[in-house]
């Protein structure tokens, strides 16, 4: 199937975008939108005047005075509205036959990511989702060099941050590595076993989750939004050998047999290092979604791929509450 912008094909083929939520990640996509040599920034749109006419000044742009407006003059939306509107939004867009770029998580709710997915295909509309990590040269790198994982251990901890809690940790930091696990991982998820808490907010600041495949591979995974540094690792036990990530300093690290300068006395190893310092994700995923707009390029992180991550923390979700039971029931914590 190929997909085309509603504009005509004697003018340019620049994707109209428009920006719902003016916040902190959608002042990142304006800025982006702006910048896209394939991209034409129309409008923002978000319910708080002094707020999105600060950012509309910032990058150039117009004022939609409703997301009606704002739909009726743009080709495709990026939605960086906060989780709970995102079916809405993203619903009325692909209705009326605009692309949809939607901030992780999907939506609340399987019913409503799938019923996106569903309306998508529909409408012959693209549907991504904005797991950011996918368009990291980090991510790639791992994933042509790691095709066996047979342990993965993701650690992501930030100092805290009013922004994003308005849903758990899980569904805020978590979901990331949850995204990348499962992209990694080619088998369906057999069990969980997660603990969390809340400290700081209504909802889960700190989580553990240990996820088994049914292949039999297992990933652990920790999330915190109130620790005292930022950190954002993974480390990646396979056959073809010891993988090592650090996305906060953006180098990896593989000891295999293949690649790399020999490491002397270990019977063959090599160590292969590498680092980065010029890739744009977050370019490398505007890049993607005008492709996918205008030339009918395959979605990398399309709507089924964020049904798989949305699933995934809710089933995390649904055993940290369960472990929560327990323990209340033991005395351990307080109801």
């Amino acid at each position: 199937m190929r997909r085309q912008s509603v504009n005509s094909e004697q003018e340019p083929r620049l994707l109209k975008v428009g920006v719902v939520g003016a916040g902190h990640f959608g002042r990142f996509h304006a800025l982006k939108a702006r910048e896209n040599v394939r991209e034409a920034l129309v409008a923002l749109f978000d319910p708080a005047p002094e707020r999105v006419s600060r950012v509309a000044a910032e990058v150039g742009c117009d004022v939609a005075a409703s997301y009606d407006e704002l739909l009726g003059i743009v080709d495709a939306v990026i939605i960086a509205a906060p989780a709970e509107f995102h079916f809405k939004l993203a619903t009325e867009a692909l209705t009326r036959g605009r692309h949809v770029l939607v901030e992780k998580p999907i939506a609340a709710t399987l019913p409503e990511a799938n019923a996106l997915v569903a309306l998508a295909a529909q409408r012959e509309c693209v549907l991504q989702v904005g797991h950011l990590l996918r368009y990291s040269a980090e991510h790639q790198a791992i994933a042509s060099r790691i095709g066996r994982p047979l342990y993965i251990e993701a650690t992501r901890i930030a100092p805290f941050k009013p922004r994003g809690t308005d849903v758990s940790v899980i569904l805020d930091l978590m979901i990331h590595d949850l995204d990348l696990v499962l992209s990694l991982v080619n088998s369906p998820i057999e069990s969980v076993d997660a603990l969390g808490v809340a400290v700081s907010s209504a909802h889960e600041d700190i989580a553990n989750a240990r996820v088994r495949f049914t292949n039999g591979c297992v990933a652990t995974i920790a999330a915190s939004r109130i620790s005292l540094k930022t950190e954002r690792r993974m480390r990646v036990f396979s056959e073809e050998g010891y993988l090592s990530a650090d996305f906060g300093a953006r180098e990896l690290t593989m000891i295999n047999r293949e690649r790399g300068l020999p490491l002397p006395g270990t019977g063959g190893f090599r160590r292969e290092a590498i680092r980065w310092s010029d890739h744009d994700s977050l370019r490398a995923e505007h890049d993607a979604f005008a492709a996918s707009c205008l030339d009918g390029a395959p979605v990398l992180v399309d709507g089924m791929a964020g049904v798989r991550a949305l699933d995934a923390a809710l089933k995390v979700k649904e055993s940290m509450d369960l472990s929560r039971k327990i323990m209340a029931q033991s005395g351990l914590i307080s109801n």
